[in-house]
C-alpha cells in the first residue's frame, strides 16, 4: 500500500497543506499534570467498579430475601 498523493486533487491538497504551520504538541506544556489526571481517572474507575460490585451484592441479597419470603408463603399456604 503506497503512501502519498495518487491523483490531481490529492497532489493539490498536499501542496496546499505542506506549508501550513501547526502546533507542536510535544513542545507545549500541558495545563494539567498527566500523573494527576491518570490518578483521577483511576479513582473514578475504582469508584465505578466498587459501585457495580455493591449493586451486584445488593441484588443478590434482595433476591435471596424475596425467595425466602416466597418459600415461607408457599409453606404456610400448603399447611392450611
Amino acid at each position: 500500500m503506497a503512501v502519498g498523493a495518487r491523483d490531481y486533487i490529492d497532489k493539490l491538497l498536499v501542496k496546499k497543506y505542506a506549508e501550513e504551520k501547526v502546533d507542536n504538541h510535544e513542545a507545549m506544556e500541558s495545563m494539567v499534570d498527566p500523573n494527576k489526571m491518570l490518578e483521577a481517572m483511576n479513582d473514578v474507575a475504582t469508584v465505578q467498579r466498587n459501585m457495580f460490585l455493591l449493586s451486584q451484592k445488593l441484588y443478590t441479597t434482595c433476591y435471596a430475601i424475596n425467595a425466602k419470603a416466597r418459600y415461607k408463603q408457599r409453606e404456610m399456604g400448603s399447611e392450611a
